[in-house]
């Protein structure tokens, strides 16, 4: 993990060590196989979230291959998942809802970069939706997700990742100064969707499981020309 440089150092030709190289130019005409592709312009977004960013663009111009560390709350928040579950809000996110922004994996978990803000208000909705901890969600289960904003810090991957390499790494990576950044509303109608995707499979591989198990139900037989609603949906 690298550490972040506690002066301005400007990027200034020769300025930098005899075996460093112009980062700039390294993400634009870097080739291969990559995970996620960091553009000059992503870097310096990515740089703006630390207090010395010319420092940090120094740090990754003499080791673009390592990862580093950049707090949170003014440039972007993190929402850190579960590996699958991440994965799963991913799809939903992408098929059905408006993308994400940055994305990234570490130590089997997804961090989903978001506006900033998101990680105080995301655990309020999912609590207020009863899909938190406490609330007893009778419609499925949102995992522990670990919301990092003002005043904390996250692990980045490095500029340089390549695929199929170990420790951190882009899944989207930044690409421009001015990311769109998903916020808690967005995120929080992704984990519902997840969620209730999960607890209507569990529920079809019950019902499926009682069906076979037994050939008699307790239950009446329901009138097939009644009119059914659904009284569970919230006004």
């Amino acid at each position: 993990m690298s550490a972040w440089l506690k002066d301005e150092t400007t990027l200034q030709a020769g300025g930098a060590a005899a075996h460093a190289v112009d980062i700039f130019a390294l993400l634009r005409d870097q080739t291969g196989a990559q995970a996620a592709q960091v553009t000059a312009a992503g870097a310096a977004w990515l740089a703006g979230a630390s207090a010395y960013p010319r420092s940090t663009l120094a740090q990754w111009e003499e080791r673009p291959s390592s990862p580093g560390v950049l707090p949170c709350g003014t440039q972007f928040d993190v929402v850190n998942v579960p590996a699958l579950f991440g994965r799963r809000m991913l799809e939903r996110l992408w098929a059905e809802g408006p993308g994400t922004g940055p994305v990234a994996v570490h130590r089997g978990r997804m961090l989903l970069f978001a506006s900033p803000g998101t990680a105080q208000r995301l655990p309020s909705l999912l609590a207020w939706e009863e899909w938190g901890a406490g609330g007893g969600a009778p419609r499925g289960e949102v995992p522990p997700l670990l919301c990092h904003g003002t005043g904390d810090a996250v692990t980045v991957p490095p500029l340089t990742c390549v695929s199929g390499g170990s420790g951190p790494r882009w899944l989207v990576a930044p690409d421009t100064r001015t990311p769109w950044l998903p916020g808690p509303d967005v995120l929080l109608w992704a984990c519902v969707r997840v969620s209730r995707a999960a607890a209507s499979r569990q529920e079809a591989h019950g019902s499926g499981q009682t069906s076979h198990g037994s050939g008699h139900s307790i239950f009446p037989r329901a009138d097939q020309g009644a009119n059914v609603y659904d009284v569970s949906r919230r006004r």
